[in-house]
């Protein structure tokens, strides 16, 4: 990207929560934020002025199938940026004193989600979506798991799983090949070989819809609805992608337009998809009046039925194609967006395709795939429900799931 100012570097490791045994449940995230306290180079004041100071920032997050450390910074300092995560990457202390600080840290950031009800849904419906199964698990685990943690499992993790069997780097800015392989060569010499970590299957869908519910004293209700879907290299992917922009996933989709403009029964409403290497979900969320709560789950499954019983119609159908299309330029813009696009492509598919291919298959799709992956999906053997609100009971809504047969 030649006329970019700056350049992005991310080095991604091919682990992340579903491959973690249930007592190890939040040891990635804990040793993603252990990397950024400190290394036998630099302490961790050091690690964020020495990208910072140069007018660049460094982050990290940790995912279901991978954990990401990038920065950003102005393109002359590629080295540095690189040197920065590479040092990370490689010599993190394990201070026992700051892994006792830093379990504190995500303690707080546990109880932050827990007390926001939006985010605490999110969780509930992943352990109805995939009960018993890394996938339904916090991927920053418990306050009690994070106590079983201790620095030697954290520094045994690091060692099995940093290696460079497991690591992908992606760079997108302005700058050359050469320029990125003369500044990793240090990196790959160090790194020891290791070897990739295969993850739990995700388990079959079940023969009936699961539902959770956490009863909490708040003045509006939180509804997630979701439904087992398909992998990242499933090709229904590509109609199911419409699919969600036609569902909830803008302003002008059906559930957007239905509960929120016409009937007004909810502010927030969208939906959203996630793709894995075996499995995959589509998730609606809103948040309303818990005296709505049964009539809006009653017209979503509604819009659902008519779409697995009726393909979209032409222009509602263009629309929702013209967006999708739309969203995959918008998403490789900037160079933080390509790096991350690079390396989520390279560790789903074990390949780089080009963006324009993902639009030619994307172009390719047909009412007729909407109508039939909808059918395919929409099923109360999928389907998963979770409320959080003042709520007792959600009968009234196991009553509804017919709605779908």
């Amino acid at each position: 990207m030649p006329h970019m100012a700056s350049v992005s570097v991310g080095f991604w490791v091919a682990v992340g929560g579903r491959h973690e045994r249930p007592e190890e449940n939040g040891i990635g995230h804990f040793i993603e934020h252990m990397l950024f306290k400190g290394t036998r180079r630099r302490s961790a004041r050091q690690i964020s002025e020495d990208i910072e100071g140069v007018g660049g920032y460094l982050n990290a997050f940790t995912s279901e199938e991978h954990t990401c450390y990038y920065a950003r910074a102005p393109r002359r300092h590629l080295d540095r940026m690189i040197d920065v995560l590479a040092d990370m990457f490689l010599n993190p202390r394990f201070d026992p004193v700051e892994v006792e600080k830093e379990r504190g840290v995500i303690k707080e950031e546990i109880a932050m989600y827990l007390d926001q009800p939006h985010q605490l849904v999110q969780e509930l419906l992943n352990a109805a979506l995939w009960p018993e199964h890394p996938l339904g698990r916090p991927l920053t685990g418990t306050p009690e798991g994070l106590d079983r943690l201790g620095r030697e499992q954290l520094r045994a993790y690091h060692r099995s799983h940093y290696t460079a069997a497991q690591l992908v780097v992606t760079v997108a800015g302005g700058v050359e090949e050469r320029e990125v392989r003369r500044a990793c060569d240090a990196l790959w010499r160090r790194l020891p070989a290791g070897s990739q970590t295969a993850c739990v299957p995700a388990p079959p869908a079940d023969q009936e819809p699961r539902f959770r519910l956490v009863t909490r004293q708040v003045e509006q209700a939180q509804l997630a609805v979701g439904f087992r879907t398909c992998a990242h290299d499933d090709p229904r992917r590509f109609a199911l992608r419409i699919l969600n922009a036609i569902v909830g996933e803008n302003m002008s989709s059906r559930l957007f337009v239905r509960l929120r403009e016409d009937l007004g029964l909810a502010y927030a409403v969208h939906s959203s998809t996630s793709f894995f290497r075996d499995t995959g979900d589509l998730a609606i969320f809103c948040g309303l009046d818990p005296a709505n709560l049964t009539r809006a789950f009653r017209l979503v499954l509604e819009e659902l039925k008519r779409l697995a019983s009726r393909a979209p119609g032409r222009a509602e159908f263009e629309r929702a194609r013209e967006y999708a299309l739309g969203q995959v330029d918008l998403g490789i813009e900037g160079t933080e967006n390509c790096m991350n696009w690079l390396g989520e492509q390279f560790l789903a598919h074990g390949r780089l395709r080009s963006p324009l291919t993902l639009k030619q298959r994307l172009a390719r799709v047909t009412p007729a795939e909407v109508r039939r992956v909808a059918a395919d999906f929409f099923r109360p053997e999928r389907l998963a429900v979770a409320v959080v609100g003042p709520v007792k009971s959600l009968g009234r809504l196991r009553r509804w799931v017919g709605e779908l047969t």
